[in-house]
């Protein structure tokens, strides 16, 4: 278990290739002991080292979300914490964002790590995803093979996350009570009310509006120099079948032609047919969102 451990450790080293320790990482860290759970210890390895407080550049764990990161620099900053061989060893990660505009997305987005992929059922909730109540305060919970405990302070976006297999051992509690002592959840939906029907028709409509967001906030960066326009034509035609994979789902438009399409304009670069495309589907939205969807 200690070898696995940091094994894991030492290759997520070089997952982030921007590491550096930072003076007030215990702004956004508890760099100490909790309870029984044990700081993790910083060691030496070839090549640098692994385990103790780190801290990169990137929108942490909702950057698998699309969040738009181009005109400015989140920070995430990590540790784990030892429970030893009867508890889980969890690893905490806080992400400072950088209030930019993007950031009005930031619930959406760690809601999104709670939801769906799969066309048939696309933007809904995955089963066993909660709002769990810990200490008065909100925050997200699934447990697969494990346990996530995520949530909004203001700006920030804190995740504790553990491994547990077998299902065996409890939760760490104590880590995350500790966090939300430090960072309150500023969470203020309800378990009924993420699964009611008016908020997953919500979310799918905001999801849709996003990507299509997304879309302009590339080309502006584009426009402004700031990204290669190769770059931003995959983005737009990524986040443009996003769009369309959800339109099929729930407005009942096939979605094959137009995302064979895009794939081949992104390919050669043909920027004209892509923002012709966007200008359509925007149009599109502007007077269908308004329309009753089949969850």
């Amino acid at each position: 278990m200690r070898i696995m451990k940091l094994i894991t450790l030492f290759i997520g080293l070089f997952l982030f290739p921007i590491i550096v320790f930072a003076q007030n990482i215990s702004d956004y860290l508890i760099v100490q002991d909790i309870g029984v759970y044990k700081l993790g210890a910083r060691q030496k390895v070839v090549g640098g080292f692994i385990g103790g407080p780190r801290i990169f550049d990137g929108a942490g764990v909702i950057a698998p979300t699309a969040h738009f990161y181009v005109d400015h620099t989140d920070k995430t900053y990590e540790v784990y914490y030892e429970g030893g061989n009867s508890l889980n060893s969890p690893t905490v990660q806080v992400t400072q964002h950088a209030g930019a505009d993007s950031d009005k997305w930031l619930l959406h987005e760690v809601e999104d790590s709670y939801r769906d992929g799969d066309l048939e059922t696309l933007g809904l909730l995955t089963d066993g995803a909660v709002l769990r109540r810990i200490d008065s305060k909100r925050i997200f919970w699934i447990g697969i093979g494990g346990g996530s405990f995520m949530w909004v302070s203001n700006n920030l976006v804190i995740k504790v996350s553990y491994t547990d297999l077998q299902g065996t051992k409890p939760e760490p509690l104590e880590v995350v009570q500790a966090y939300l002592q430090k960072f309150p959840s500023t969470i203020a939906l309800t378990d009924a009310e993420i699964k009611s029907r008016v908020h997953n028709e919500t979310w799918i409509k905001d999801e849709m509006e996003r990507r299509l967001w997304l879309c302009d906030k590339w080309n502006a960066q584009f426009q402004l120099g700031k990204v290669t326009q190769a770059d931003m034509l995959k983005q737009l035609a990524d986040h443009m079948t996003v769009f369309l994979k959800y339109r099929q789902r729930y407005y009942g438009i096939d979605a094959t032609d137009d995302i064979n399409a895009l794939f081949d304009y992104s390919r050669n670069k043909d920027a004209a047919a892509i923002m012709n495309k966007l200008t359509a589907y925007k149009a599109w939205w502007a007077a269908n969102k308004g329309n009753a969807i089949s969850l």
